[in-house]
């Protein structure tokens, strides 16, 4: 005959609940002995049962956190409320990490505190999540002033253009011709008509200018290659560093947005090699693969060690990064002082179709 099972103890039931809580718990007396843990709280402390139960936490810990454990123990049983915190101190590993730990007073039948229990969960990495979201605000609230002072900067610039240049070379032209109205007769009206046809011509040069400059029309007539080689022969012929510039012999047909935004990537490492890299040279480069379009920048300039490309022109690349990951790509740069930098990003491209014309390799 099978004899029956015992029922289990309370000391055995209280341990099994323990030992099915995945954060690290326990049981103390009112002097803070600990009665009973779990097995999360044994690897936390890196040491046996036998060595735990029994003992209060200056005999278990490192002497300040065991200072702190038996303060905030006192701190229950005197105020018979429960306490909440969040602390940081070592994981089983060694390593810092955070916890959120609740401790509760155990009160008897006379409204006497006879000990505590206690729980303790890692949060290290809703920690982590939660200064990634800050930084994240941040930076998205930096990047939204840097788009507006941008934005104003280009809105005063041409306003400036239009002023200084458009204004004046229109109102000279109109002041031109009111003279030759009054001397149509005189023999060097031939030659002032032939002034005012030039100062028109570098007027309407202005003009196309400005709005290249805005957008040029190249990015739609002829595609992001094109207009690539466009905006690194300008920029040679600005700023006197030789470029480079490579991709396949034809190349996929990007959407409106894809284009822009690799075109605005592009423009703006340009900009960033002609105002800090004091390079010579720079290299663009376009390859396509199997499902991913690489697009790199890469100049021979003096380069910037790792804490400068954190925070110098930080925004700019902050832009860079958002346009690369609005196309569901990603954005890198690498840098070394003395070595020049290289900016690349990596956009999908699933069954691309050809169809621009490509120019393949220029000097």
């Amino acid at each position: 005959m099978n004899r029956a099972t015992p029922p289990p103890t309370s000391d055995s039931l209280q341990q099994a609940i323990l030992n099915h809580i995945p954060d690290q718990a326990w049981l103390k007396d009112r002097d803070s002995r600990y009665i009973l843990v779990n097995e999360a709280f044994i690897a936390a402390t890196g040491r046996s049962e036998g060595e735990i139960l029994g003992h209060n936490p200056m005999e278990i810990w490192p002497e300040e956190l065991g200072q702190h454990f038996m303060a905030t123990d006192r701190a229950v049983v005197k105020k018979k409320e429960r306490l909440r915190y969040e602390e940081k101190r070592p994981g089983p590993s060694g390593e810092l990490r955070w916890y959120d730990t609740i401790k509760t007073p155990l009160i008897n039948l006379e409204g006497d505190v006879t000990g505590t229990v206690g729980i303790s969960r890692d949060i290290t990495d809703r920690k982590a999540m939660e200064r990634e979201l800050r930084e994240s605000r941040a930076q998205l609230r930096e990047l939204n002033a840097y788009l507006q002072t941008v934005r104003e900067e280009e809105r005063r610039r041409i306003s400036r253009e239009l002023h200084d240049e458009l204004g004046q070379s229109l109102t000279a032209i109109q002041l031109g011709l009111e003279s030759l109205e009054e001397r149509k007769d005189e023999a060097t009206w031939v030659s002032s008509l032939a002034s005012l046809q030039r100062l028109a011509r570098a007027t309407i040069l202005s003009a196309h200018q400005l709005a290249s400059d805005l957008r040029p029309a190249i990015l739609d007539d002829l595609g992001l290659s094109a207009a690539l080689e466009w905006m690194l022969e300008s920029f040679t012929a600005r700023t006197r560093i030789t470029h480079e510039f490579h991709c396949p012999d034809r190349v996929p047909n990007f959407s409106p947005e894809t284009s822009t935004a690799l075109f605005r990537i592009v423009q703006e490492s340009l900009t960033n090699v002609s105002r800090h890299s004091h390079a010579t040279q720079v290299v663009v480069e376009m390859q396509q693969h199997a499902n991913e379009i690489l697009l790199s920048v890469t100049d021979n300039g003096q380069g910037m060690d790792e804490q400068v490309l954190t925070t110098s022109n930080r925004l700019g690349l902050l832009g860079m990064r958002e346009r690369s990951v609005m196309l569901g790509g990603e954005f890198n740069i690498t840098s070394r002082a003395g070595a020049g930098t290289r900016v690349e990003v990596r956009i999908p491209h699933h069954g691309a179709g050809h169809g621009q014309d490509a120019a393949g390799s220029h000097r």
